[in-house]
């Protein structure tokens, strides 16, 4: 139900007493103060939220599947309830507009459904039996194994989605799902947002019967709060959605722990988008369109924005796709971005590629207003210029005019790892192009091809990672169902009697989960 926003952490379903300095959110349109103020989480605050997670988390990892997909789905129902709060919220503190929130609350809840339907079905956990076989020699013994949760994890809200990759996003509902705990950092960009958010989980918890240590949130304008969760022996693994920067540090102190866990962080990306020439020609304005409203989609704060644009440079169609993006980038209005700190950082960005600006949108002067910015360069320069390959986030985007197909797949494989990469060609370009494909394969986790990055989809085969530095592991993904298995672990039981294994490890089968039994080819057989 909606009501004033409560502004101290939540520690195991009750509010602490935070002794920290306290911070504000702001609105991004006249970079005003937002109310109430939020006191930071000191450090007692983290240890008592640590320390319930621990608690928790045995009773928590013991639930079965269908009591873990009663809390997801519990969560789903609050969120779906309070649209109208959270939209208000976040619309204030983000200058998103109400239907980009409005969607991004239905998403939120909805992947929430889907690791519910994950866990109740229950074959994620990849349940293997391996039958004794005392005749043999040497013996074999009798051996299990399954995915187990991993234990407390900590999660970092991030700062361009105030609820699909924040307190209730993936990260969360994926580690939940998993039967782990979780101590959530709110962005301190939309504090608000959170609390209602955090609220909403506490609540599920409770109607559910679970520990309330299977949740926290915490606040904290800086980042004590976060270094300390990190670096607290309670903590497990972490998931961070945010900077290079900030998850590279996030990273070096895991690493220094006397028992380092991993941090799974998605950090960035310039998603390089390739135009093949007869791509080009079909359609250069309807080209044009798509691709500017791909970088400009959400101010382009999006983690998929297409930063970076190669192709060919020759043709009446090419430089009738040039004239389009610069007369669509030259009409576009300001935009609000997130923070203050986004905004100087564009400007930053923008200003140290003034030289290569052929069109820019309308100058903003109010709050974190920014200006739509298109850069041009020579495929020579860029080769050259290992820069001009770093992201700006926000709406900005370069294009790339190569000389011949050699210098545009001399530019791919000199790209640093992605989270998508795309390509615009025929069917019969793509096969002439197939070289290419192979490089953007290994340098990105989603390959789009006739389409544009931004918007992804929330599935069962969905790759939303890629090699670093998009991700500090490459093998993960923070968006989809296999986001589960960044924070679970195999264990092996072996020589258990029956009576003493999991249930999804024992003859009988009591869920019903698909489970590969006696090798490879008995598996094959299992209806």
């Amino acid at each position: 139900m909606s009501g004033p926003i409560e502004s101290r952490s939540l520690i195991a379903g009750r509010y602490g007493e935070a002794s920290g300095a306290s911070f504000h959110g702001f609105n991004p349109v006249d970079g005003g103060p937002l109310q109430p103020a939020f006191p930071s989480a000191g450090l007692p605050l983290v240890d008592s939220a640590v320390e319930a997670a621990v608690q928790a988390a045995p009773g928590f990892a013991a639930a079965s599947g269908l009591v873990r997909g009663s809390l997801l789905r519990a969560i789903a129902d609050g969120l779906d309830a309070a649209v109208e709060e959270l939209v208000e919220r976040a619309r204030l503190e983000t200058a998103l507009p109400r239907p980009r929130l409005a969607g991004e609350t239905a998403r939120t809840s909805g992947q929430l459904r889907m690791f519910a339907a994950l866990v109740e079905e229950g074959s994620w956990v990849d349940a293997r039996i391996d039958t004794a076989n005392p005749a043999r020699t040497p013996p074999k013994p009798d051996l299990r194994s399954m995915l187990r949760p991993i234990g407390p994890v900590a999660v970092f809200g991030a700062s361009n989605f105030p609820l699909a990759f924040s307190v209730a996003g993936g990260d969360t509902a994926s580690a939940l799902a998993a039967g782990n705990p979780v101590v959530v950092k709110a962005h301190p960009a939309h504090p608000g947002t959170s609390a209602i958010a955090g609220r909403i989980v506490a609540e599920a918890i409770e109607r559910t019967g679970l520990p309330a240590g299977t949740f926290s949130l915490l606040f904290d304008a800086g980042h004590t709060v976060g270094a300390a969760l990190v670096q607290h022996p309670g903590i497990r693994a972490v998931g961070f959605t945010g900077s290079f920067r900030g998850g590279k540090a996030l990273l070096e102190l895991a690493a220094r722990r006397p028992d380092p866990i991993p941090v799974y962080a998605e950090m960035g990306s310039v998603n390089p988008v390739f135009l093949l020439p007869e791509a080009i020609a079909a359609g250069p304005k309807q080209l044009a369109a798509g691709l500017h409203g791909s970088f400009t989609l959400g101010a382009g704060q999006f983690c998929t924005k297409p930063g970076l644009v190669f192709l060919e440079a020759s043709g009446s169609a090419t430089e009738e796709f040039l004239s389009e993006m610069r007369a669509l980038t030259g009409a576009a209005a300001p935009v609000s971005l997130l923070t203050e700190g986004i905004a100087h950082k564009f400007r930053e960005g923008v200003e140290e590629r003034a030289r290569l600006r052929t069109s820019a949108g309308a100058e903003g002067s109010r709050g974190f207003a920014a200006q739509t910015a298109l850069f041009e360069t020579t495929g020579a320069a860029f080769l050259a210029e290992p820069a001009l390959a770093e992201e700006i986030f926000g709406p900005a985007t370069l294009l790339v005019l190569c000389e011949s197909r050699e210098e545009l797949l001399s530019a791919a494989r000199g790209l640093a790892g992605q989270l998508t990469a795309t390509v615009h060609g025929t069917e019969a370009e793509l096969r002439r192009y197939a070289e290419l494909l192979a490089v953007l394969e290994t340098k990105a986790g989603r390959i789009v091809v006739n389409g544009f990055p931004t918007g992804v989809e929330v599935g069962h085969a969905q790759v939303h990672g890629g090699p670093w530095p998009a991700t500090s592991d490459g093998r993960s993904t923070s968006v989809g169902a296999m986001a589960i298995l960044r924070f679970a672990r195999p264990v092996a039981f072996q020589g258990f009697p029956e009576g003493a294994l999991p249930p999804e490890l024992r003859d009988e089968n009591p869920l019903g989960i698909r489970r590969l039994r006696d090798g490879l080819q008995e598996g094959l057989r299992q209806p």
